[in-house]
């Protein structure tokens, strides 16, 4: 009984220290795609206003990010529209105007979703959005219809359940560490905690 009862006071101790630095773990660890480089994921949604509100922060950070950070943006998918949302992004992706076009289509989403009106849900839509940006029709719909979107988007949806991620916008350090508004104590604090983290998982010189 005192094993346990100490046992579960480390646990206790642990679980402190980790909502004190700013972060929940990711268990298990997931592997990077890079191990020369600190990984950080973003888990967002267009639809999210949360994320939404972070990403003016997210843009000056990226700015300045460490040269020996790998940066990923990931569409989480939680329910149909958000996998609509997702399929939008991978078509951007495909198409390479996602850099072009990300900013517009969190704006245009947004707008449409405080309006309560239907945000760039069906092909129809999407394609008259692509094409002010200067895509064709033709090439749009192409990617959009691609095997590699589809594959995309199905990989999106199992994705964030590794990682453990229930809400957005969440932030995962090296498949580590996944930091988020409640974590860090305000979505102001957030990219603090990243920082730390990235200090943290950087080989020490």
């Amino acid at each position: 009984m005192l094993k346990i009862i100490a046992l579960l006071g480390l646990l206790g101790l642990s679980t402190l220290a980790n909502a004190e630095g700013g972060y929940d773990p990711v268990s298990p660890a997931q592997p990077v795609q890079n191990p020369a480089k600190v990984e950080v994921i973003e888990f967002f949604w267009y639809g999210c206003p949360h994320c939404y509100s972070l990403e003016p922060a997210m843009v000056e950070w990226l700015k300045t990010k460490p040269a020996n950070v790998e940066f990923i943006r990931q569409p989480a998918v939680f329910s149909e529209l958000w996998g609509k949302h997702a399929k939008a992004y991978y078509t951007a992706e495909a198409l390479g105007v996602l850099d072009k076009v990300h900013a517009d289509l969190f704006n245009t989403i947004q707008e449409a979703l405080r309006d309560k009106k239907p945000a760039l849900t069906d092909e129809s839509d999407l394609a008259k959005f692509f094409a002010e940006h200067g895509v064709k029709d033709e090439d749009f719909r192409a990617a959009y219809n691609s095997f590699l979107v589809d594959a995309k988007l199905r990989q999106a949806e199992s994705i964030g359940p590794r990682y453990g991620i229930t809400g957005v916008p969440s932030l995962v350090v090296n498949g580590k560490y996944k930091v988020t508004a409640q974590s860090a104590k305000s979505q102001a604090n957030m990219l603090n905690v990243v920082n730390q983290l990235i200090a943290q998982e950087s080989p020490k010189k």
